[in-house]
């Protein structure tokens, strides 16, 4: 217990002066200021380029997603999520321990032994799929769903609606991200900036009021035109779920069949069957998951086309 009290301890006290550090001076692997740079740029691609002209720069629940992209992105991690994942890995490698193993006998693949290039391709394809499941889970789980659904209840998409997610969403993608990366070593700081920011900047854009599909790379990379699909409140008849799974990459929808995008979306409405009763402000969407005992409505959306 004494050990797990230390990692309590160490957790908060460094992970605060990293955050000073994140505020106070900048460096390339700069996640704060990071942040900031590619929002500010994203939105200005929106104003200079809007899909839907009608929308206002500062659109509904432009200023609740602002603070839910500062608080996910660093509050959150300060309250729960440094504690948890370094307590999670403690118990995992204690009980490894427990039968004589230790993380580093999982290591599959250690991506100094490729080509550079090569081995940042490797890592950002293995975390890029696993969080494709993983948002498949969410969708499919209804205890997960509850979670999602603060995510998807964005009324009009904007960059900022892509870090509005319940604090239990990071909980899920890391705890279920840890094993399959523990398989995958040699890569350093410089290597997990370079794909954070590569997966912000492509989550931003597909949230975006952007009309861009990039073309033939559509079938390779996540973008507005179809990410808009995935928020739809009218789920097509063939699915149950969902549609356009996809965090960074599309390629995993068209592989297994879940992409959607039957008609330009740009006017589609988006939530889910239900969200008139959904929190409007943060707190109660935060608590609404966890004090909600029996749904009013089910945690499926509407599985219906317009006609």
């Amino acid at each position: 217990m004494e050990k797990y009290f230390q990692i309590f301890k160490d957790s908060y006290v460094g992970y605060f002066n990293y955050l000073l550090d994140e505020i106070t001076r900048f460096h390339w692997e700069n996640y704060f200021y990071g942040l900031i740079v590619v929002s500010v740029v994203v939105w200005l691609l929106e104003l200079l380029f809007p899909w839907r002209k009608n929308q206002k720069v500062f659109r509904k629940d432009f200023w609740l997603d602002t603070f839910y992209m500062f608080f996910n992105f660093f509050l959150l991690n300060l309250i729960v999520l440094i504690f948890l994942s370094n307590a999670t890995a403690a118990v995992f490698n204690d009980f490894l321990g427990l039968v004589g193993l230790h993380v580093s006998d999982f290591e599959l693949l250690n991506v100094d032994a490729l080509p550079y290039g090569l081995g940042l391709l490797v890592f950002f394809l293995v975390s890029d799929f696993v969080q494709w499941n993983t948002h498949r889970l969410l969708h499919s789980v209804p205890i997960l769903w509850k979670f999602h659904q603060v995510h998807h209840s964005v009324k009009e998409m904007g960059f900022a609606a892509h870090l509005r997610y319940h604090w239990m969403e990071p909980v899920v993608y890391k705890s279920i991200l840890y094993i399959p990366l523990a398989i995958i070593g040699g890569f350093d700081v410089t290597d997990v900036a370079i794909v954070h920011f590569t997966a912000l900047t492509i989550g931003h854009l597909n949230h975006a009021n952007l009309g861009w599909d990039y073309g033939i790379l559509k079938y390779i990379f996540n973008n507005p035109k179809m990410h808009i699909w995935h928020h739809a409140k009218v789920l097509p008849k063939h699915t149950k779920y969902g549609v356009n799974y996809g965090i960074s990459l599309s390629i995993w929808d068209y592989l297994f069949g879940t992409n959607h995008i039957p008609h330009n979306g740009r006017d589609i409405e988006l939530g889910f069957d239900g969200d008139e009763q959904f929190p409007q402000h943060f707190i109660h969407q935060s608590i609404y998951p966890i004090k909600t005992k029996k749904r009013k409505y089910p945690y499926i959306r509407v599985q219906k086309e317009k006609s």
